[in-house]
């Protein structure tokens, strides 16, 4: 039975998890079912048969013994040979292909995050070798689509970052409220970093690292990727005044109030999404460098986007390793 298809395991119904340790064990034992995997998704059009660039046509294709770590096929006409690693995130690496898959089941179980820690210990290589790995998946793999956001949809920026220091707030702590505020906003513009985000309510989301939260930074990524005559939903801060002009029908809730929730008017769904990747990065990375953050936000925003796809999530990544 071909990986992805298998029936799932009589325990599964009572689990949240949809492709479980045992089945992925089962379709991906060693190193050469993932390379035959890797083959059939790349090449194969049946019968070991495959377009030949250098014939020009489809021809069968024969696997010889040869000393080499990873098997090539062969074109029985011309000799071609065909590496299905070549020119994926698993070219010229060392590392096993089954703890290549390894690693990438693991990143699309987990809901908050795995670190490299984590995935050196679990796969038994360096912290380089881990790192590298997933720094491979981050931004070649679960690299984020220009796919257009309608109907109603929320946005909202957040600073990631360290808290202030007992000195920082020391500088603020006697001043009055909307100074303290002022105060502490511009130690998060100055010491943070500015991630802005876009959610379709039921659909996809969108993350980016911008230099800033101003009007003319913001706008740019908000006509690019939402369409004209949407519902967007705010909190008031003044640098999205501009929305309705630009043809938006824009509805704020006053969060300066308290007022979080005003009928159909919020920004839970974003600010979920926020919560998620904080608690992420502080419960698992303990700390992200403003460099790599980016790589991060697109791990968290595949998943979030691919959270409908159950167990087919993990061939999703791998299908797309398979084809970049």
């Amino acid at each position: 039975m071909a990986p992805g298809n298998r029936k799932a395991p009589r325990n599964a119904y009572w689990s949240d998890s949809q492709y479980m340790l045992v089945e992925f064990m089962a379709d991906f034992p060693d190193d050469e079912s993932c390379l035959v995997w890797l083959w059939e998704q790349r090449y194969n059009l049946g019968e070991d048969k495959a377009h030949c660039e250098r014939c020009g046509e489809i021809r069968q294709f024969k696997r010889y013994t040869a000393k080499q770590q990873r098997q090539d096929w062969t074109c029985t006409a011309c000799g071609l040979h065909v590496h299905p690693t070549a020119g994926t995130i698993f070219h010229k690496s060392s590392t096993s292909l089954q703890l290549w898959f390894y690693a990438m089941y693991l990143m699309t179980s987990t809901r908050c995050g795995i670190s490299a820690k984590q995935l050196e210990r679990e796969l038994g290589v360096t912290y380089k070798t881990a790192w590298r790995m997933f720094h491979l998946m981050r931004n070649q793999l679960m690299t984020q689509d220009d796919e257009t956001l309608s109907g109603e949809v929320e946005i909202d920026e957040t600073y990631v970052g360290g808290k202030p220091r007992q000195s920082d707030r020391a500088t603020w702590a006697d001043l009055p409220r909307m100074q303290r505020h002022s105060a502490a906003k511009k130690f998060g513009d100055q010491k943070k970093t500015t991630v802005f985000g876009m959610v379709e309510r039921g659909g996809k989301i969108t993350a980016k690292v911008v230099p800033s939260n101003q009007a003319k930074t913001l706008e740019p990524h908000i006509t690019a990727a939402i369409e004209p005559s949407s519902t967007v939903y705010t909190d008031q801060a003044t640098w999205y005044k501009w929305l309705p002009e630009a043809g938006y029908n824009h509805q704020t809730v006053d969060h300066s109030a308290k007022v979080y929730v005003s009928g159909n008017v919020h920004t839970q769904t974003i600010d979920g999404f926020w919560s998620l990747v904080k608690r992420g990065i502080s419960g698992t990375h303990h700390s992200i460098s403003p460099k790599h953050l980016q790589g991060y936000l697109n791990e968290y925003v595949w998943r979030y986007n691919h959270r409908e796809d159950g167990r087919e999530m993990f061939f999703t990544l791998a299908l797309r390793a398979a084809m970049v």
